[in-house]
């Protein structure tokens, strides 16, 4: 990525002279500043010299903060580049002092080591040949090439956040102590070695212990308040396959939570919420509880219907019967329609279940059961009408049972497609 000042002259001329099979140079012109035009002439003239292949482009309207937005286009710019010439890698020109001012506005701006670790030698396809070396250092590279180069005067425009800790906050710090920017890149260094390390450990927990997407409270109870945080926050990003924030503060809630017994949610951010619930820790990226999700389906006698990711199937028997239940229901075919429906439960659901001088809610049945209040509505429940005659692997309806007078009956498996 070739803007045409020093850093990134000096990453041209170093990558040119490395003989690298493929190297392509980008520039984009965004046309916001009168010397817009020059620096591409100089880009150019930089790439004839050296006969590396150049592609310019220009920028539309810039929309929001200026510098995000002309950071976000060249590197989207450079991505599509990198794909249309088949190319591994995409080069930027930071350097050592663009590490220490992103540590500090990081600091300021965004908790957490993710944040102060950020700007890495390599991450993903971007890679950052110069973080060994100085701006000044660059700078002396850029001039001993001859290629030439420009100064952006953005860079010295105190209006824009970046500017004002190199030309502010650094020098104090310098003050203080010479080795202050060294200091801060070394620093960033261990937080993204340590991190790493870290980071494997979460993992490794979540690779022994979740099942089903769910994570045991219970598997996290010895474990140390940052191990138990990576491991909370490593279960979120599988989930979501987004990065997720997640501090001291809201894993110190979400732990809070996932030893009361009722439980609770926690909002992620993005449309996603931990959900803590039955002893176990869980992802929900839909808020919705989900019963009105799924419509209901109809399943005759010897039939089968699909719902919501479970098979039940509906066989006459012949008798002698066997009673079987709750997770494969045998009912007397006597008093149940002729169509049964299969839905999620709905509020105000009751049943008897099998045994029962009373009824109860589904609701009740479900926290009696254990079952997590995200999973609820995905538990197949049969209707014959508007009667629930059966939960899938909970109740079967008291009311129809087999008796010894029973001389129809079906049964009712569900599983899993």
């Amino acid at each position: 990525m070739l803007s045409g000042g020093p850093d990134s002259i000096s990453l041209l001329a170093g990558l040119a002279g490395c003989d690298l099979k493929g190297l392509v140079a980008l520039h984009l012109n965004y046309g916001l500043r009168d010397a817009s035009d020059a620096e591409q002439a100089l880009c150019e003239a930089a790439c004839a010299q050296l006969g590396v292949e150049l592609v310019c482009r220009r920028a539309g309207t810039p929309e929001g903060n200026i510098q995000n937005w002309a950071r976000d286009l060249r590197y989207v710019a450079a991505e599509e580049l990198r794909n249309e010439h088949g190319a591994d890698w995409i080069a930027a020109g930071h350097t050592r002092d663009d590490v220490a001012e992103t540590v500090i506005y990081r600091l300021a701006t965004s908790p957490g080591r993710r944040a102060a670790a950020a700007m890495k030698p390599a991450s993903g396809r971007i890679v950052r040949p110069l973080l060994g070396l100085t701006r000044s250092e660059t700078r002396a590279l850029a001039a001993e090439s001859g290629l030439g180069f420009a100064d952006d005067a953005s860079n010295v425009d105190p209006s824009f956040s970046r500017v004002r800790i190199r030309k502010e906050v650094l020098p104090v710090l310098e003050e203080i102590n010479p080795g202050a920017t060294a200091n801060l890149v070394l620093t960033r260094a261990e937080l993204i070695e340590e991190g790493d390390f870290l980071e494997a450990l979460g993992e490794a927990l979540l690779d022994r212990e979740v099942e089903g997407g769910r994570l045991p409270a219970a598997a996290l109870r010895d474990a140390h308040p940052a191990l138990r945080r990576l491991a909370i926050r490593a279960l979120a990003e599988r989930t979501t396959g987004e990065a997720v924030s997640f501090s001291i503060e809201q894993a110190a809630d979400a732990w809070r939570l996932a030893n009361k017994p009722e439980g609770g949610s926690l909002d992620l951010g993005r449309g996603h919420r931990l959900l803590l619930e039955a002893g176990t820790i869980a992802v929900e990226t839909d808020s919705a509880e989900g019963h009105d999700d799924e419509p209901g389906v109809e399943v005759s006698p010897g039939g089968s219907a699909i719902w919501a990711g479970w098979e039940v199937n509906s066989a006459t028997l012949d008798p002698p019967f066997e009673p079987a239940g709750p997770d494969v229901a045998t009912l007397d075919s006597a008093g149940l329609a002729p169509v049964l429906t299969v839905r999620g439960w709905q509020p105000g659901d009751r049943i008897q279940p099998l045994g029962m001088d009373g009824s109860k809610t589904l609701q009740d049945l479900f926290t009696d059961a254990g079952v997590p209040r995200s999973d609820r509505g995905r538990v197949p429940v049969v209707v014959s009408g508007e009667e629930v005659v059966w939960v899938a692997g909970l109740a079967i309806a008291n009311r129809h049972r087999l008796r010894p007078e029973t001389t129809a009956a079906i049964r009712l498996r569900a599983a899993r497609t």
